[in-house]
């Protein structure tokens, strides 16, 4: 079983779909805490809608987003591994919804979302790992890239 992730940083929407579509997700996990964007096609309402009209479903849990305290002392004080345990323990404390979230991935094709490009940047491979690594070892996490649709 994969599991994606994808972050839509300096990507198109166009180019965001079809990175989708060529590795079959069907589901698209939104685990920003904040899941507007100063890119209106990238918040949460217009992204549903588009991802609807290509058969992608899609659900946001915000609980599994980096809290805005935590971003804002990461980002005065960039120490990956202080991120890294403060975003555990918060997702730790989650144990239903984090359940759920498996639920999902033994349902359908997820891809897991968040707005850095770079994988190693972002939380969602904090995330990807965590579930790799202590709820389903079977889970094979891959991070895409968007590609230019030429």
């Amino acid at each position: 079983m994969i599991l994606y992730t994808i972050g839509f940083q300096g990507a198109s929407l166009p180019d965001f779909l079809h990175t989708l579509d060529r590795h079959g997700v069907d589901l698209l996990v939104d685990v920003r805490d904040n899941a507007n964007s100063r890119r209106r096609e990238f918040s949460k309402t217009a992204l549903r809608n588009a991802l609807a009209e290509v058969g992608v479903g899609y659900v946001h849990y915000r609980a599994l987003g980096t809290p805005s305290a935590i971003r804002k002392a990461y980002t005065a004080n960039p120490d990956w591994d202080w991120l890294e345990r403060q975003y555990l323990a918060g997702i730790q404390a989650q144990p239903d919804l984090l359940r759920e979230l498996m639920e999902q991935i033994y349902q359908h094709t997820c891809c897991l979302l968040c707005y850095e490009a770079d994988p190693a940047e972002c939380h969602r491979s904090i995330l990807a790992g965590y579930l790799h690594d202590q709820l389903d070892p079977e889970i094979e996490v891959r991070h895409l890239m968007v590609n230019q649709v030429k």
